[in-house]
């Protein structure tokens, strides 16, 4: 197994248990206990993929079987109303207060967390998220809007962030051999906390629903609980490679990819390099294409292939009965489903994949199979191929979420690892900017062309072709990204000091040899993987039953 052995063990230094030195990984660690405490944390905050299971339940909380609409009411009335129900439109803000805070908190606390460790991260990311959903349950309990974006929204929101970039330069460092894989572990679990989530909330709410109640505020209370405990775990398991530690008998090679630099940026530098710039702009508008779908995958499987979907290949989405639509609704949550397990697969492949080929091609890789993709979905829809329809997309939602898996080992090769974590964190900003292009793109050339009068299955043509020039740009992005200039390259006796001054607060006496075995699995380490391999098991299963029905 990998662990660390020792001449001596890393005696404990003093302060309290969420300090950074108590965190250094002593004699006999194995670092593959690492990557499943960040599962922990991601798997629960990423349920923000999920939320819209509730909008449907929180749009009826009052009239509970049909909701009670205020036509005239203004956003600013609904945020205070005591007496209607919300709109779905205005829940859905907090999918845009959710992704906007998650990339202000990682940028605003990238520093911090690198000051401070990724356990007093974790921890203060469990209170955020958590006590967001708490305060959110009050907020629907008294049916004020303003308090659930308030509670889940903004103050769950920078949980997100925290909770997101709190692993990256740890297990960066853990794994400088399998820096891609390393990431793409633990990000995939971002992509599964919805797979996990949604259908745990679906449960929840039909337990706890009664005639006076939709179970909404019940089921926060009861996922902020479960998510707390799982949170906790996960932060109070990660560790911190000793100063200078390297895997037995890997070594830096002599010869090295010149896209792979040995040498750290400061945090105060990277901003400043065209690199930091050009890289935003490939996550940016890598992920601006991808979540642009995501928003509108249910509408677009219903409107493109309508009655083919039932068994009725000449009946247009126009032409459905209120009870078929229902039906087709139900087979397009499924493709939905589907697109998310492709996510989080392709987050592990992908960047797993990077190790082997390079960050540089890999991003090319999803350019240009993406813009081949999105050419070619009008095709696949006027082929009437569901299969090859939903194949395309699959693949185009695998390299959405490959793009956020491989982004911090580019960021790595391209800035070193002493300040990977904060560095990420205001990349991630990018995401944000995203999170308004994206929909934006897709929802207002939807609504241009329904008031053109286009038919309902041609009305994401044009919307294809438009994603495809943002990939040609992100292409040219990439292509621009060369190695970082010497001139803002850290002195190594500044990294070397930065380094002892870190072993010395971690350790009262010498730190001894380090080492690293073979690699793999003992029982702890089985018994932790299981832990978080089981729930993402469950809603694989689930998600897969869901998305039989398309076929």
């Amino acid at each position: 197994m990998t662990t660390i052995s020792s001449v001596g063990a890393i005696p404990r230094a003093g302060g309290g248990i969420l300090d950074k030195e108590r965190t250094i990984a002593r004699a006999g660690f194995n670092r593959w206990l690492v990557p499943p405490a960040a599962l922990c944390l991601h798997l629960c905050i990423g349920m923000a993929y999920g939320f819209s299971v509730f909008w449907l339940p929180l749009s009826r909380a009052l009239g509970l079987t049909a909701p009670k609409t205020c036509p005239d009411m203004t956003l600013v009335q609904e945020l205070f109303t005591t007496t209607c129900d919300w709109r779905v439109a205005s829940l859905g803000w907090m999918y845009t207060l959710f992704f906007v805070l998650l990339g202000i908190a990682a940028a605003v606390w990238g520093g911090w967390l690198e000051r401070v460790g990724p356990r007093k991260a974790g921890f203060v990311s469990a209170l955020c998220w958590c006590g967001g959903l708490f305060l959110g349950a009050i907020g629907v309990y008294v049916h004020q809007l303003w308090l659930l974006w308030l509670g889940s929204g903004v103050i769950g929101g920078i949980g997100l962030g925290i909770g997101y970039i709190s692993p990256v330069s740890t297990l960066v460092k853990w794994f400088p051999d399998r820096r891609g894989m390393a990431t793409g572990m633990a990000i995939m679990g971002f992509g599964g906390g919805a797979m996990i989530g949604a259908p745990l909330a679906n449960l929840l709410m039909n337990y706890f629903k009664t005639p006076t109640s939709a179970g909404v505020w019940e089921t926060f209370v009861a996922m902020g609980v479960i998510y707390f405990v799982f949170m906790l775990v996960g932060a109070f398991r990660y560790r911190l490679p000793p100063a200078g530690w390297r895997p037995e008998g890997w070594t830096t090679p002599a010869k090295t990819n010149s896209m792979i630099s040995q040498y750290n940026v400061h945090l105060k530098d990277a901003h400043k390099t065209p690199q930091f710039w050009l890289i935003w702009w490939v996550l940016c508008l890598n992920v601006s294409a991808g979540i642009g779908v995501i928003g509108m995958a249910s509408p677009m499987l219903q409107e493109i292939f309508a009655g083919k979907l039932i068994g009725l290949p000449d009946v247009g989405f126009n032409q459905l009965t209120a009870a078929q639509k229902a039906t087709i609704a139900g087979i397009a949550a499924g493709f939905t489903g589907l697109l998310s397990l492709f996510n989080i697969g392709g987050r592990f492949f992908w960047a797993s994949l990077s190790d082997k080929i390079g960050r540089k091609n890999t991003y090319y890789t999803f350019f240009i199979l993406g813009i081949v993709l999105y050419a070619l979905a009008p095709t696949f829809a006027a082929m009437g191929s569901k299969l090859l329809f939903v194949l395309g997309f699959g693949i185009i939602l695998s390299m959405y979420g490959g793009g956020f898996a491989t982004v911090p080992a580019y960021l790595a090769d391209m800035f070193g690892t002493q300040y990977v974590g904060a560095i990420h964190g205001r990349l991630l900003t990018a995401w944000s900017t995203a999170g308004i292009i994206g929909p934006v793109v897709v929802n207002y050339i939807r609504e241009f062309q329904l008031a053109a009068g286009v038919k309902p299955d041609q009305l994401y043509n044009t919307t294809m072709y438009i994603l495809c020039a943002m990939l040609v740009a992100g292409l040219i992005c990439n292509y621009l990204i060369k190695p970082v200039d010497p001139k803002w390259h850290m002195r190594e006796t500044e990294v070397a000091r930065m380094q002892a001054a870190a072993a010395s607060a971690s350790a009262s006496g010498p730190a001894g040899s380090f080492g690293i075995g073979l690699g793999g699995l003992d029982a702890k380490a089985a018994l932790f993987w299981a832990f978080v391999g089981i729930p993402l098991a469950w809603g694989v299963w689930i998600t897969l039953q869901s998305a039989a029905k398309i076929f």
